[in-house]
Protein backbone atom coordinates (compact mmCIF):
# COMPACT_ATOMS: atom_id res chain seq x y z
CA UNK A 1 0.00 0.00 0.00
CA UNK A 2 1.48 3.34 -1.04
CA UNK A 3 0.27 6.30 0.94
CA UNK A 4 0.80 9.96 0.29
CA UNK A 5 1.14 11.80 3.56
CA UNK A 6 -0.22 15.26 3.98
CA UNK A 7 1.99 17.89 5.49
CA UNK A 8 1.45 17.96 9.25
CA UNK A 9 -0.11 21.15 10.45
CA UNK A 10 1.07 22.92 13.56
CA UNK A 11 0.05 26.52 14.10
CA UNK A 12 -2.07 27.32 11.08
CA UNK A 13 -5.51 28.84 11.67
CA UNK A 14 -8.09 26.13 12.14
CA UNK A 15 -5.54 23.51 13.21
CA UNK A 16 -6.65 21.21 16.00
CA UNK A 17 -3.84 19.01 17.27
CA UNK A 18 -5.02 15.40 17.47
CA UNK A 19 -3.60 12.66 19.64
CA UNK A 20 -4.31 9.33 17.95
CA UNK A 21 -5.35 6.55 20.33
CA UNK A 22 -5.79 3.00 19.04
CA UNK A 23 -8.76 1.47 20.85
CA UNK A 24 -9.03 -2.21 21.63
CA UNK A 25 -9.83 -4.32 24.68
CA UNK A 26 -6.29 -4.40 26.08
CA UNK A 27 -5.76 -2.96 29.57
CA UNK A 28 -2.91 -0.73 28.37
CA UNK A 29 -5.33 1.43 26.39
CA UNK A 30 -6.28 3.17 29.64
CA UNK A 31 -2.70 4.33 30.27
CA UNK A 32 -2.51 5.76 26.75
CA UNK A 33 -5.95 7.39 27.15
CA UNK A 34 -5.03 9.17 30.38
CA UNK A 35 -1.71 10.34 28.97
CA UNK A 36 -3.37 11.69 25.82
CA UNK A 37 -6.05 13.44 27.89
CA UNK A 38 -3.46 15.09 30.11
CA UNK A 39 -1.53 16.25 27.03
CA UNK A 40 -4.73 17.67 25.53
CA UNK A 41 -5.35 19.65 28.71
CA UNK A 42 -1.78 21.02 28.68
CA UNK A 43 -1.44 21.73 24.98
CA UNK A 44 -5.04 21.84 23.71
CA UNK A 45 -6.41 19.63 20.99
CA UNK A 46 -8.51 16.49 20.78
CA UNK A 47 -8.20 12.74 21.06
CA UNK A 48 -8.91 10.75 17.93
CA UNK A 49 -9.97 7.25 19.00
CA UNK A 50 -9.44 4.70 16.22
CA UNK A 51 -10.91 1.20 16.27
CA UNK A 52 -9.85 -1.14 13.48
CA UNK A 53 -12.08 -4.02 12.42
CA UNK A 54 -9.64 -6.62 11.17
CA UNK A 55 -10.67 -9.07 8.45
CA UNK A 56 -11.56 -12.60 9.54
CA UNK A 57 -10.81 -15.91 7.80
CA UNK A 58 -14.40 -16.52 6.68
CA UNK A 59 -14.52 -13.60 4.24
CA UNK A 60 -15.92 -15.76 1.43
CA UNK A 61 -19.31 -15.76 3.17
CA UNK A 62 -20.66 -12.26 2.64
CA UNK A 63 -23.48 -12.63 5.18
CA UNK A 64 -21.12 -13.81 7.92
CA UNK A 65 -18.70 -11.00 7.12
CA UNK A 66 -21.47 -8.41 7.37
CA UNK A 67 -22.60 -9.78 10.75
CA UNK A 68 -19.00 -9.67 11.99
CA UNK A 69 -18.61 -6.05 10.87
CA UNK A 70 -21.87 -5.07 12.58
CA UNK A 71 -20.82 -6.82 15.82
CA UNK A 72 -17.37 -5.21 15.75
CA UNK A 73 -18.92 -1.79 15.09
CA UNK A 74 -21.17 -2.20 18.13
CA UNK A 75 -18.17 -3.29 20.20
CA UNK A 76 -16.17 -0.27 19.01
CA UNK A 77 -18.96 2.14 19.97
CA UNK A 78 -19.27 0.48 23.39
CA UNK A 79 -15.50 0.83 23.94
CA UNK A 80 -15.65 4.50 22.90
CA UNK A 81 -18.45 5.10 25.45
CA UNK A 82 -16.53 3.24 28.16
CA UNK A 83 -13.35 5.24 27.56
CA UNK A 84 -15.29 8.53 27.60
CA UNK A 85 -16.87 7.49 30.92
CA UNK A 86 -13.43 6.69 32.32
CA UNK A 87 -12.23 10.16 31.32
CA UNK A 88 -15.19 11.74 33.10
CA UNK A 89 -14.57 9.69 36.24
CA UNK A 90 -11.04 11.06 36.61
CA UNK A 91 -11.90 14.70 35.89
CA UNK A 92 -11.38 15.02 32.15
CA UNK A 93 -14.99 15.98 31.37
CA UNK A 94 -14.11 18.64 28.80
CA UNK A 95 -11.85 16.55 26.58
CA UNK A 96 -13.10 16.45 23.00
CA UNK A 97 -12.90 12.95 21.53
CA UNK A 98 -13.47 12.01 17.93
CA UNK A 99 -14.32 8.44 16.96
CA UNK A 100 -13.14 6.63 13.87
CA UNK A 101 -13.92 3.04 12.86
CA UNK A 102 -12.00 1.56 9.94
CA UNK A 103 -11.97 -1.88 8.40
CA UNK A 104 -8.76 -3.60 7.30
CA UNK A 105 -5.29 -4.60 8.45
CA UNK A 106 -4.49 -2.66 11.62
CA UNK A 107 -1.09 -1.30 10.50
CA UNK A 108 -2.49 -0.16 7.16
CA UNK A 109 -5.51 1.49 8.75
CA UNK A 110 -3.41 3.34 11.32
CA UNK A 111 -1.16 4.65 8.56
CA UNK A 112 -4.22 5.51 6.45
CA UNK A 113 -5.84 7.49 9.26
CA UNK A 114 -2.63 9.47 9.74
CA UNK A 115 -2.25 10.06 6.01
CA UNK A 116 -5.81 11.32 5.64
CA UNK A 117 -5.88 13.72 8.59
CA UNK A 118 -3.19 16.38 8.67
CA UNK A 119 -4.16 17.36 12.22
CA UNK A 120 -3.03 14.01 13.66
CA UNK A 121 0.22 14.93 15.40
CA UNK A 122 1.10 12.14 17.85
CA UNK A 123 0.29 8.45 18.18
CA UNK A 124 -0.11 7.47 21.83
CA UNK A 125 0.25 3.78 22.71
CA UNK A 126 0.16 1.93 26.01
CA UNK A 127 2.76 -0.75 26.65
CA UNK A 128 1.69 -4.03 28.21
CA UNK A 129 3.13 -5.17 31.52
CA UNK A 130 3.17 -8.77 30.27
CA UNK A 131 6.64 -10.34 30.53
CA UNK A 132 6.22 -11.63 26.95
CA UNK A 133 6.63 -8.14 25.56
CA UNK A 134 5.11 -4.68 25.23
CA UNK A 135 2.06 -5.92 23.33
CA UNK A 136 1.30 -6.58 19.68
CA UNK A 137 0.60 -2.98 18.74
CA UNK A 138 3.79 -1.54 20.26
CA UNK A 139 5.81 -4.43 18.81
CA UNK A 140 4.31 -3.92 15.36
CA UNK A 141 5.04 -0.20 15.32
CA UNK A 142 8.45 -0.36 17.00
CA UNK A 143 9.86 -3.36 15.16
CA UNK A 144 7.60 -3.75 12.15
CA UNK A 145 8.04 -2.53 8.62
CA UNK A 146 6.94 1.00 9.51
CA UNK A 147 9.31 1.46 12.47
CA UNK A 148 11.89 3.73 10.87
CA UNK A 149 9.58 5.59 8.54
CA UNK A 150 6.66 6.46 10.78
CA UNK A 151 5.23 9.85 9.75
CA UNK A 152 4.53 11.22 13.26
CA UNK A 153 6.07 10.91 16.73
CA UNK A 154 5.00 7.94 18.84
CA UNK A 155 4.61 8.10 22.60
CA UNK A 156 4.63 4.75 24.41
CA UNK A 157 3.21 4.92 27.93
CA UNK A 158 4.42 2.17 30.28
CA UNK A 159 1.48 0.11 31.49
CA UNK A 160 2.77 -0.14 35.04
CA UNK A 161 2.55 3.60 35.77
CA UNK A 162 0.00 4.78 38.28
CA UNK A 163 -2.58 7.32 37.13
CA UNK A 164 -0.86 10.09 39.10
CA UNK A 165 2.49 9.28 37.46
CA UNK A 166 0.95 9.36 33.98
CA UNK A 167 -0.58 12.77 34.66
CA UNK A 168 2.68 14.11 36.09
CA UNK A 169 4.66 12.95 33.05
CA UNK A 170 2.22 14.28 30.46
Amino acid sequence: MTLTYRKRRSFEPGHVRKFLLIVDESPEVESALYYAAARVVRSSGTILMLYVIEPQDFQHWAGVKQVQIEEETLKARALFRLLRRKLHLVGFENIVCEELIREGVKADEIMGAIAEDEDVSILVLGASTDPKGPGPLVSMIAAGSVAGAFPIPITVVPGNLAFEDIIALA
